[in-house]
């Protein structure tokens, strides 16, 4: 597989393992979880994968700053903000929403990293952040700087190579362990993981199915999401994939399964049920998920599991859960976990 520029910032490859005990409580059905979370410690999650990518496509244009936006718990910004301090460059972050009075979580550690943050409303977010992100782009430049923007998630077609590379890398892992996985799940946030796997899955015959739980928004955006990203991602880099297997992808035609239902309240708000399943996890695994992404995803995946032939794993064995980082985003929220009194 021929890829574009790549930076080497993750440490990979993360493990395969299969959650042992937290299976025997799925009536037969075997959850493995791909640790991405171990791709650093400070960076950990699905976010390096594909700053590995648009960082090095910055790098070959000449820029020195990179900007990019999210929400105040973004654990993308603060992987930004971390990537940009090793390798000398300068980050602004766009942040959605007011600031905080105590910093906490990926915050703390954005400001840690020296990042400079800008904050915006929440209302009208969408079109304030691509306008603002393109007015410092010409303040740097009049400071004799260049400055590239990586969009939310650095999801889209530069990113998207992110969780293409991953694929690869899950195609060896499962050859070692003579895997072949009904289904491989991920959180969708911004969707450049989904849209990534989804090629990935074509591209090396992964699984049957890739399911996404989706964390934001709604079934019918990632499925136009996924579908934009992907035709885009053929056009840029129709001249690196002649000749791939499995790239010429009619992206209008792709199988885009996000299941929804457990969104809750909103993006990066948690409910009891996703605490509790942190908690179980944590607890039969040492395994530590987050409120906002990962622990959302598991519980809709452990639910659907335990639907039976009524859900969205019926007749599965074996199910890979990729777990994309976003420890940090259990602090902001740690005052909604209750443990019992011994």
């Amino acid at each position: 597989m021929l890829y574009p520029p790549r930076l080497d910032l993750a440490n990979l490859p993360t493990p395969l393992v299969k959650l042992e005990r937290f299976s025997e409580r799925l009536g037969g059905v075997n959850v493995w979880m791909k640790r991405d979370e171990m791709t650093g410690v400070e960076v950990s999650g699905n976010k390096i994968r594909k700053l590995e990518f648009c960082i090095a496509e910055a790098q070959r244009q000449g820029c020195d700053t990179l900007i990019t936006c999210g929400g105040i718990q973004s654990n993308h910004c603060r992987a930004t903000a971390i990537m940009g301090a090793r390798l000398g460059m300068k980050v602004q972050l766009i942040l959605r929403g007011e600031e905080p009075k105590i910093p906490s979580g990926n915050h703390f550690m954005d400001l840690l990293a020296g990042a400079e943050i800008s904050y915006l409303p929440a209302e009208g977010w969408a079109t304030a952040h691509p306008q603002y992100a393109r007015q410092l782009q010409a303040e740097a430049e009049v400071a004799g700087h260049k400055a590239y923007f990586i969009p939310t998630g650095a999801s889209d077609e530069v990113g998207l190579w992110g969780y293409i590379a991953a694929s690869e890398e899950l195609a060896a892992d499962f050859k070692r362990l003579n895997l072949k996985p009904s289904a491989i799940v991920t959180a969708t946030g911004s969707g450049g993981t989904q849209a990534g796997l989804i090629v990935g899955n074509q591209i090396f015959d992964l699984a049957e199915k890739i399911v996404a739980f989706n964390v934001s928004d709604s079934a019918v955006y990632f499925d136009e999401r996924a579908r934009e990203d992907i035709a885009r991602w053929q056009t840029r880099y129709a001249d690196l994939l002649e000749g791939t297997p499995g790239a010429e992808i009619d992206a209008a035609a792709l199988s885009v399964l996000t299941q929804e239902g457990y969104l809750g309240p909103g993006y990066g708000i948690g409910y009891p049920e996703v605490f509790d399943t942190i908690k179980a996890l944590a607890s039969a695994e040492g395994v530590f998920l987050d409120p906002v992404y990962t622990g959302k995803a598991f519980y809709g995946m452990v639910n659907e599991i335990l639907k039976g032939d009524e859900g969205c794993f019926a007749g599965a064995k074996d199910i890979v859960f990729i777990h994309t980082g976003g420890l940090f985003g259990v602090f902001p929220q740690q005052e909604n976990f209750t443990f019992a009194a011994d």
